[in-house]
C-alpha cells in the first residue's frame, strides 16, 4: 500500500476493527491504523480523533461521529456497540476509531465483548496512549531510574461521573512514586485532597498536559497542594492528563518541544549526574 515495505493486515467484510488513533498528533497514528482507514467501508469515530487522521480515510469511506465528552450531549455506549454490530451484519468493513489506545480507559473492552456476544469477528489495533505519548511530548518520561521503577495509571472520572470509589487513594499515595491520571481535571481538587490525606508531599511536582501532542498543547507545572488553584487560575480545559511525581522535574531538561522554540534546557534537573556517571 503506497509503496510501504511491509504488508499491512487486510480488513475483511463483516469484521470490526477497534483502532487507537494515538494521543493527538496525526503522525503518531500506527501504520496498521492507517491501513485500516484506507480500507474501511464505515468509520465510527470519537470526539478526540484529529481531523487530519479522518482525512486519511479512503474516498469511499463513510465517517460517522459518535463522540463522548463529559458534561455534553453524547452518544450512549450501548447505542455505539449496537451500531457496530449492525454495520458488521451488513457485511461492511467497520472501523471503530478511538483516541489513544482502545484498551486504556477507552471502553474498547466493553465494545469488543459486545461484538463477541453478537458473534462478530474483530481485531484490536493498539494506539499510543496519552498517558505515555502525551507525557513524552511534554518532555516527561513516565519512568526514570533515579526516580521510579513503578507507575500507576488511574482514571479520575468513574462510571457515575464522580471520582472512582474503587481506587484506594490513600494506599496509592503511599505506594506509587508516579501517578498518571486520565480525565482528572473536573475532580482535581478531590483527588489532590485524597492524595495529601494519604501522605503525598504538598510540594511534590505535578504537571497538567492539555491537548497533548497537538499544536494546541499546553503544560502547567505546579504542585500537589497548588494544582487545583493553579488550574482554575490558568483557565485550562480538558482533555488533559495529570502526572504526579518527581519525573515532572525532568521536564526542565527534556522539554524538546520547548527547545525547538528556543527554551534553554537544564542538563541535570535532578542533580544525579554523579550517580550515573560513576555507576
Amino acid at each position: 500500500m503506497h509503496g510501504l515495505p511491509i504488508d499491512l493486515p487486510q480488513m475483511q467484510p463483516g469484521w470490526v476493527w477497534l483502532v487507537g488513533s494515538g494521543p493527538g498528533d496525526a503522525a503518531l497514528m500506527t501504520l496498521a491504523g492507517y491501513g485500516a482507514l484506507q480500507q474501511a467501508d464505515h468509520v465510527i469515530y470519537d470526539a478526540l480523533v484529529d481531523q487530519r487522521i479522518l482525512d486519511m480515510a479512503g474516498a469511499h469511506t463513510v465517517l460517522e461521529y459518535a463522540g463522548k465528552r463529559g458534561g455534553r450531549p453524547s452518544a450512549k455506549q450501548v447505542d455505539i456497540s449496537y451500531r457496530l454490530v449492525q454495520l458488521a451484519r451488513e457485511n461492511k468493513r467497520v472501523l471503530r476509531l478511538k483516541g489513544g489506545d482502545p484498551f486504556v480507559f477507552g471502553r474498547g473492552g466493553e465494545e469488543a465483548l459486545s461484538l463477541v456476544q453478537a458473534g462478530i469477528q474483530f481485531r484490536i489495533v493498539p494506539g499510543i496512549s496519552a498517558g505515555i505519548g502525551g507525557l513524552a511530548y511534554a518532555g516527561i518520561p513516565v519512568t526514570h531510574r533515579e526516580t521510579n521503577s513503578a507507575v500507576t495509571f488511574v482514571t479520575g472520572h468513574g462510571t457515575t461521573g464522580e471520582v472512582p470509589d474503587g481506587i484506594d487513594w490513600h494506599a496509592l499515595a503511599k505506594s506509587s512514586p508516579v501517578i498518571v491520571a486520565y480525565m482528572a481535571m473536573k475532580h482535581l481538587h478531590q483527588i489532590t485532597t485524597r492524595l495529601l490525606e494519604g501522605g503525598r508531599r504538598p510540594d511534590e511536582p505535578v504537571a497538567v498536559i492539555c491537548q497533548a501532542s497537538t499544536s494546541s498543547q499546553q503544560v502547567l507545572e505546579t504542585t500537589v497542594a497548588r494544582a487545583h488553584a493553579d488550574v482554575q487560575e490558568s483557565g485550562l480545559q480538558p482533555p488533559a492528563v495529570v502526572v504526579f511525581g518527581e519525573v515532572v522535574r525532568l521536564r526542565a531538561g527534556l522539554d524538546w518541544l520547548g527547545a525547538m522554540a528556543g527554551r534553554v534546557l537544564e542538563g541535570d534537573p535532578l542533580g544525579t549526574r554523579s550517580k550515573w556517571e560513576t555507576g
